[in-house]
C-alpha cells in the first residue's frame, strides 16, 4: 500500500537520498508524499499531496537539512489524500514524526483516549495515534529512551503496520517497528536504510536484512540493532546479499506485477478484515432501508456484485440487482426513484460507465454507496456513504486481488445486514465470522500446494481453441471471473454459463477433447453439478474441476482437478475458489507467450464509456 523508506548517513544530506529512494517505490502507487529529516535537535517536515516530481517542483524535497530522516509516499485508507493526512506525521510538540504503511485497526478507541487526554490531531489518518501515543509515553515517564516509548506504543496498537519513528530528543536515530506490513533494511558502508521493499535502496547497496513480524529495529550511525517488540530481547541475523536486477526488486522477485498480486491476496484479505465497524454498520443501515437495491459496476467488479447478490439474499433475505453499468441506464434509468439505493462498484472509482450511472441514479433522487479502492476518488466524493476496500494498489490490469477484497467487502456487509434484520442464527453467524477471519490462511494454502498443478494445466491445454467455465449458484460468478480472466490475458475464447443453462445450447459446441472448467463447492448445488459434468463428459469434454479437499466422487469424473481446502461455506466460496481460475490464465498466457501484465487493447482503469 504505502511507501516507506528511512536513512542514516554518516555525512551528507539525507533529503536527496530519501527523495530518490520515494522515486524508486512509486510503482507502489500513492496520492501524496512528504519527508522529515532532524537538524540541531529540530524536525523539518515537507510534504502535499500530489506526484513526487509535482510537490518537489514546489516544496524543493531536497534543501531539508540532516543527515537522518525519513520518507513516505500515501495511498490513502483514511481521510482523504490532502495535506494534511500526508505523512510524516507528528505529535503535539513537533518532536516526533511518524511515517507508516498498514492499517490501525483499533485507532478510533486509542484517538478518543488521547483526545481525553488533552492530545490535538491535525489529521483524520489512523497513522497520527502512533506519534501522540510516543508522546503520551514521554509524558508519563521523560527518562524513557525513544525505543521503549516505541515499543509502548506499539503494544498498544492492533493492525498491521510497518514504522519508522525519529525523535528531535535523540536526533541519531530511526526505530522501525513490524507487524504484517512489508520492512526491509538496508546495509551501506556509510549508512543503513529502511524500506517497504529492496528497490528503494537497491542502487546504493545490495545488502538487505528481512525484518520479521514483530520486530523492532534500531538505525544509527554504528550500524542496526534488532530486538522482538515482545520481550525487547536481542535478535541476531546478517545481511542477506540480494543479485536482483532493479526490474526484478521491483516485482520482488517475481516475473509479473499480475502474479505478485495473486500471492498478495492472503495479506490484502487480512487488510479487509480491519475496517471500522462504523462504515458497515452505516452502509447496512442504508442498505436496509432501501425498498431496491441495485448493484453496480463493470467487469471483475460486476461479477463481485453477481456474487453478492447471492450472499445478499441468502445472508439478510435482501433482493439485489446486479446490473452491469454500461446497460444501467438504458435498462432501470427511467425507474431509478428516492426509494432506490446503489451500491456502486469500482477498483478506481473512475470507470466512466459507473459514474455515469451514479450521475443519472443522483438527478433522480436515489441514494448512492460507494465500494472502491481509491480514496479520493470521484466515486468517494459523489457518494452518501463509501467504504475503501483496502487492497492497495494493483499494477497488473488483470484484476486479482480486488475481486477478491471486494467480495470480502460485500461479504462482511451482507453479514453486517444479516445481524442488524436477525435472519440468520447466532450460531451460524458466528461460523461464517470465524471463517472469513481464516480465508487468508485458506487463499495461502491453495498458493503453496496448487500452484504447480495449475501450472501443468495450463501447459496440457496451452494449445486448446476454447474454453468453457461451468458453475451454479453462487459460482455462476465465479466461473464468469475465470471465463474473462483467460480472454484477457491469454486471449484463449471461452464461454461462461450457470451450468444448468449449458443444455440450452452450448452443449452442441461440445466435441472429443473440448476442456471445460467445473466450479464445484459441495454446497446445494452438488448432486446438480454432478449431472452437468456427466453430461459434458458423456460428450467427450475433458473436465477440468475445482473441488474440495478429498472430493472422491468428482476426482473419478474430472480428466483434471486443483483441490481448495473443505469446509468453506457456500456464500464464501468464490473468494477461494477463483484463485485457480486465476492461476490457470496467468500460466495459459504464458504458456502461450503472452505479457499477463500488458494485455493488448486493454487499460487498468477504464475512464471512458
Amino acid at each position: 500500500m504505502c511507501g516507506i523508506f528511512g536513512c542514516v548517513l554518516k555525512q551528507g544530506n539525507a533529503a536527496p537520498v530519501i527523495h530518490a529512494s520515494l522515486k524508486r517505490l512509486e510503482y507502489r502507487g500513492y496520492d501524496s508524499v512528504g519527508i522529515a529529516t532532524i537538524s540541531n535537535s529540530e524536525i523539518h517536515v515537507k510534504k502535499d499531496q500530489g506526484k513526487i516530481d509535482d510537490v518537489h517542483k514546489i516544496l524543493n524535497l531536497d534543501d531539508l537539512p540532516g543527515t537522518i530522516g525519513i520518507g513516505h509516499t500515501r495511498w490513502a485508507t483514511h481521510g482523504a489524500p490532502l495535506k494534511v493526512n500526508a505523512h510524516p506525521h507528528t505529535d503535539c510538540t513537533e518532536q516526533i514524526a511518524v511515517v507508516h504503511n498498514g492499517i490501525i485497526e483499533n485507532f478510533s478507541e486509542l484517538k478518543f483516549e488521547l483526545e481525553n487526554r488533552g492530545h490535538v490531531f491535525r489529521s483524520k489518518t489512523d497513522t497520527e495515534v502512533v506519534a501522540h501515543l510516543i508522546e503520551e509515553s514521554f509524558k508519563r515517564n521523560p527518562s524513557l529512551s525513544l525505543v521503549d516509548a516505541v515499543l509502548d506504543a506499539v503494544k498498544k496498537i492492533d493492525g498491521s503496520y510497518a514504522l519508522a519513528v525519529v525523535s528531535a530528543k535523540e536526533p541519531d536515530k530511526i526505530v522501525c517497528a513490524r507487524n504484517e506490513s512489508p520492512l526491509v533494511i538496508g546495509v551501506g558502508e556509510d549508512a543503513v536504510y529502511c524500506a517497504s521493499d529492496i528497490p528503494a535502496f537497491l542502487p546504493v547497496t545490495n545488502r538487505a536484512v528481512f525484518v520479521n513480524n514483530g520486530e523492532l529495529v534500531i538505525l544509527s550511525p554504528e550500524g542496526y540493532e534488532i530486538r522482538k517488540i515482545q520481550d525487547a530481547s536481542m535478535v541476531t541475523r546478517e545481511p542477506k546479499v540480494i543479485d536482483w536486477t532493479p526490474e526484478m526488486a521491483v516485482k520482488q522477485g517475481y516475473p509479473h506485477f499480475m502474479i505478485k498480486e495473486i500471492h498478495e491476496q492472503p495479506e490484502t484479505l487480512r487488510n479487509t478484515l480491519r475496517f471500522q465497524e462504523h462504515y458497515l454498520d452505516l452502509i447496512s443501515t442504508f442498505l436496509d432501508r432501501a425498498r431496491e437495491v441495485f448493484l453496480v459496476a463493470c467487469g471483475t467488479s460486476y461479477h463481485a456484485c453477481l456474487a453478492a447478490s447471492y450472499m445478499f439474499s441468502k445472508l439478510a433475505f435482501l433482493a439485489t440487482y446486479p446490473v452491469m453499468a454500461s446497460e444501467f441506464i438504458e435498462q432501470h434509468g427511467k425507474s431509478v426513484n428516492i426509494d432506490s439505493t446503489i451500491l456502486a462498484v469500482s477498483q478506481s472509482g473512475e470507470t466512466a460507465d459507473t459514474l455515469a450511472a451514479v450521475t443519472c441514479s443522483q438527478q433522480r433522487a436515489a441514494t448512492i454507496l460507494g465500494l472502491t479502492n481509491t480514496i479520493g476518488s470521484t466515486l468517494t466524493r459523489v457518494s452518501r456513504v463509501y467504504i475503501g476496500q483496502q487492497s492497495g494498489p494493483e499494477i497488473g490490469v488483470a484484476a486479482t486481488k480486488t475481486f477478491t477484497s471486494q467480495l470480502s467487502v460485500l461479504a462482511q456487509l451482507a453479514l453486517r445486514l444479516s445481524k442488524k434484520r436477525g435472519k440468520i442464527s447466532q450460531d451460524e453467524m458466528d461460523m461464517l465470522e470465524e471463517k472469513l477471519e481464516t480465508l487468508p490462511e485458506t487463499v495461502e494454502t491453495i498458493i503453496m500446494t496448487q500452484e504447480e498443478k495449475v501450472k501443468q494445466i495450463a501447459h496440457k491445454y496451452r494449445d486448446a481453441k476454447i474454453f468453457f467455465f461451468l458453475g451454479r449458484g453462487i459460482s455462476t460468478a465465479t466461473a464468469y471471473e475465470g471465463r474473462l480472466k483467460l480472454m484477457e490475458i491469454a486471449y484463449v475464447p471461452a464461454i461462461a454459463f450457470p451450468a444448468g443453462e449449458s443444455k440450452h445450447g452450448p452443449i452442441s459446441l461440445i466435441e472429443e477433447g473440448f476442456p471445460v472448467v467445473f466450479i464445484c463447492p459441495r454446497d446445494g448445488c452438488y448432486k446438480t453439478l454432478i449431472g452437468n459434468i456427466m453430461e459434458m463428459k458423456a460428450r467427450g469434454a475433458s473436465i477440468i474441476a475445482i473441488i474440495e479437499e478429498g472430493d472422491e466422487e468428482i476426482k473419478a469424473l474430472a480428466n483434471d482437478y486443483v483441490e481448495v481446502p473443505r469446509g468453506i461455506p457456500e456464500v464464501l466460496s468464490p473468494i477461494p475458489f477463483v484463485i485457480p481460475l486465476q492461476l490457470l490464465a496467468y500460466y495459459m498466457a504464458l504458456e502461450r507467450g503472452h505479457n499477463p501484465d500488458t494485455p493488448r487493447n486493454l487499460a487498468k482503469s477504464v475512464t471512458v464509456k
